[in-house]
């Protein structure tokens, strides 16, 4: 829209530019702020999400295959003192 000021057109103008400028500046800094982080984070050494999620898959097999074994030398040192118990009768009578 111009008006028939050739003032306020150039003020228009100008304040539509510097709002161009600032948006280009945003741009610019977030571009920056961005790079800063992912160098930051690459020097910290953090695991990316699917090395995450397989070495906690990895973990949950793990304890799985631990609480079965228990279980079995559970029932295994069970078997054995009930065979001790039956020797130690079958020695008394």
């Amino acid at each position: 829209m111009q008006t028939r000021n050739p003032i306020l057109d150039d003020m228009a103008r100008l304040a539509s530019g510097g709002l161009g400028v600032l948006a280009g500046l945003r741009n610019e800094i977030d571009g920056l702020i961005r790079e800063q982080l992912h160098r930051r984070m690459d020097g910290m050494e953090l695991v990316d999400r699917e090395e995450f999620e397989a070495v906690k898959a990895m973990a949950s097999k793990a304890r799985e295959e631990q609480e079965r074994l228990t279980a079995r030398v559970e029932a295994l040192e069970a078997a054995l003192v009930e065979a001790s118990a039956g020797k130690a009768q079958t020695k008394a009578k």
